[in-house]
């Protein structure tokens, strides 16, 4: 497609027409058919997420996280203090509706409404809800949300790029890979070259359908595993 020209014959961007920016989250939990969204609680889910936590076997997973692990409950419970206390981030617990019971955190942040940009970090997902159907959906939650309910025009995953279980994670969920911002943070006294990704919302109908699809009953056998992979069924709309 050629470029539009202004009256000087520089290209420019498309029009967005109507444009009035996005809105900011609110406090509404997501509920969907294996999990609920909401925002965290230190009262109703430290407990549940530090015991969820305590599963591992040892502490990899907080390797790429700029906090963790907490030695004791009263730790956690300091740190989901001000976790809920933040407006930017703004932190949620993921529920598995099986259990009522808390399974793991993430966070809409960087949240730039004006031109309709978000992101979701901090992702801290337990043994409990990795690799499960309560995980997938989770992402098919915030999807809808930040696309069809909010009215965003572009969804951010960003990571140390050095994480390469959240890098898989990032593209089975459909973002794309934009590049590496070289030595873009110091966290843990080390430096981090963070590997940026995203869903913009031309994107997102095709994502919607392969979602459904892959959480549909009737893609996963007698003894629970899946038919077809997440990226082919995204892939085949």
């Amino acid at each position: 497609m050629e470029p539009r020209l202004n009256e000087y014959d520089q290209p420019i961007g498309e029009p967005v027409p109507g444009w009035q920016g996005a809105q900011l989250p609110g406090s509404t939990p997501l509920v969907g058919r294996y999990c609920k969204i909401e925002r965290v609680d230190v009262e109703r889910h430290a407990e549940d997420l530090y015991q969820a936590y305590s599963d591992a076997t040892d502490a990899r997973d907080w390797t790429y996280l700029a906090v963790g692990p907490f030695p004791n409950v009263q730790a956690y419970r300091d740190h989901l203090t001000k976790a809920e206390a933040s407006t930017d981030p703004m932190h949620h617990a993921v529920i598995d509706l099986a259990t009522g019971k808390a399974v793991g955190t993430l966070a809409l942040m960087r949240i730039d409404k004006a031109n309709g940009v978000i992101e979701v970090g901090h992702v801290t997902y337990s043994p409990r809800l990795k690799q499960t159907r309560v995980a997938t959906e989770a992402m098919a939650l915030l999807l809808k949300y930040v696309f069809d309910e909010l009215g965003y025009r572009r969804f951010e995953w960003k990571c140390d790029s050095l994480n390469g279980p959240s890098r898989t994670a990032a593209l089975r969920y459909g973002f794309k890979f934009e590049g590496i911002f070289r030595q873009a943070i110091v966290y843990r006294g080390r430096n981090r070259d963070t590997a940026w990704y995203s869903i913009i919302d031309s994107e997102y109908p095709a994502l919607r359908k392969g979602f459904a699809q892959w959480l549909d009953e009737r893609n996963f056998d007698a003894e629970g595993n899946q038919v077809e992979r997440l990226a082919t069924l995204i892939a085949q709309q």
